[in-house]
């Protein structure tokens, strides 16, 4: 049953249906990249050659001279540039606009988990995560005992300065009879409430105009004959308390001294991160579910860390996507050399793995038969090599990753400011080196 909730999910995107082609050619050529993906992914053959995707993040903004501010405040010149760059560059699937997300949005709302141009950082620099602990170590069974009410008054209250009012509101599970309800919406009369709820109204009008330019750039690019490259977005249990809950020091500190509580949560959020990676794609009509692994690579957590916190609720996330007909797109961070053999328990042309650091000939060789396998081009070399010397990398890795079908070539690493030759030559190998 799954099998076939993916084989339509991936034959229906491939199609393009409800989109506005410019032209029959448009069309074709949509087409004909959707389906070079969906070979890649299903572990066929492809019929012409290897599908390239470069990872791309912030790199359209610089490529068309915008500052990373720019891009965060005007949409329309972002817009732009987004479009630029796919249609100069010609790659098989690009990355949306959302990697630049609105930093009008952001300053509305007080915006704490991050600095990003003019709020923290440099014009021309991207955003940056300041990490610390957002959830306290005594936290985890309120956070085990209800996560979205943990959420609305302890988690966004801390990460946003406009919502700390919200600290006051009273769980709506207490709304239950005549007698027991007025009490509950009593804050909802405080000054600071209503003021901090101004804010979430002020903040949803400015994610509406940005989420319309956002989605007329993915109408206009799919249209010319160019699919998204992703259509969901979920994480890993262990890195969304990693991440931005506990912080990194956190939680290392808590599988020692809390491994019971750790592994509750983590058990709590698996449906949740389940239920975001199926809606988000589903809205999307779009079955790659992008998963950024963030700290279960090589070194960062012991083997038995690794089997015993991490991979459990990974797998059971990338199993209930797989069992919506959705694809798991799981960005190896890192080196995943000592995962591969953990990694390879999962049903056969299900999932993408885009390795970082991994070593691609062990990789094929463990998980070629399994899984889709993407990357690994090197950050370093596209920022520092030349063209030539890229595309002697990506030819070698194609015959090394790509023998037999199966593989994607693209970055190891999100793509920033980079020499534009050199993300043409990144482009081009597949083109010149990728045929069958």
């Amino acid at each position: 049953m799954a099998e076939e909730r993916q084989e339509r999910m991936l034959a229906l995107w491939a199609e393009g249906q409800n989109i506005q082609f410019v032209n029959e050619e448009a069309k074709r050529a949509y087409k004909e990249r959707a389906i070079r993906l969906k070979d890649a992914i299903q572990l066929k053959k492809v019929p012409d050659r290897v599908p390239v995707c470069p990872l791309t993040g912030l790199f359209p903004a610089y490529y068309a001279g915008l500052t990373i501010k720019d891009a965060m405040y005007d949409y329309e010149r972002t817009a732009a540039a987004w479009q630029k760059y796919v249609l100069d560059f010609q790659p098989d699937a690009y990355i949306g606009m959302f990697l630049a997300p609105p930093g009008r949005f952001f300053e509305v709302l007080d915006y704490r988990l991050y600095r990003w141009p003019g709020r923290g950082t440099p014009p021309h620099t991207s955003y940056q995560c300041f990490e610390a602990e957002y959830m306290k170590a005594e936290e985890y069974d309120i956070l085990i005992q209800d996560p979205s009410d943990f959420w609305i008054r302890v988690y966004l209250p801390r990460i946003f300065g406009a919502l700390k009012s919200w600290e006051k509101l009273a769980p709506f599970t207490e709304v239950l009879e005549i007698v027991m309800t007025c009490s509950s919406f009593l804050p909802f009369g405080f000054p600071e409430v209503q003021a901090a709820f101004q804010a979430v109204f002020e903040a949803g009008k400015e994610a509406i105009r940005w989420a319309s330019i956002v989605s007329s750039v993915d109408q206009a690019l799919q249209g010319q004959g160019f699919p998204a490259f992703f259509g969901g977005v979920t994480k890993a249990p262990f890195d969304i308390i990693g991440d931005t809950l506990r912080g990194t020091h956190g939680i290392m500190m808590d599988m020692y001294r809390r491994p019971e509580k750790l592994l509750k949560a983590l058990d709590v959020l698996t449906p949740l991160a389940i239920r975001m990676g199926v809606s988000s794609a589903k809205s999307a009509g779009h079955p790659l579910v992008f998963i950024p692994l963030h700290k279960g690579a090589d070194g960062f957590l012991s083997d038995k860390q690794f089997r015993t916190f991490y991979w459990p609720t990974l797998k059971k996330v990338i199993m209930g996507l797989i069992e919506e007909g959705l694809v798991p797109f799981l960005f190896a961070e890192g080196g995943y050399n000592s995962r591969l053999e953990i990694i390879c328990d999962l049903p056969k042309g299900k999932t993408v793995w885009l390795f970082e650091h991994t070593d691609m000939a062990r990789a094929k060789e463990v998980l070629g038969d399994v899984a889709c396998l993407a990357g690994n081009v090197p950050i370093t070399l596209l920022t520092l090599g030349t063209p030539q010397e890229i595309k002697d990398y990506c030819k070698h890795l194609i015959n090394l990753a790509g023998k037999g079908g199966g593989f994607i070539l693209s970055s190891g690493g999100v793509i920033d400011k980079i020499n534009p030759e050199n993300m043409r030559a990144l482009i081009e190998s597949a083109k010149e080196f990728g045929s069958y």
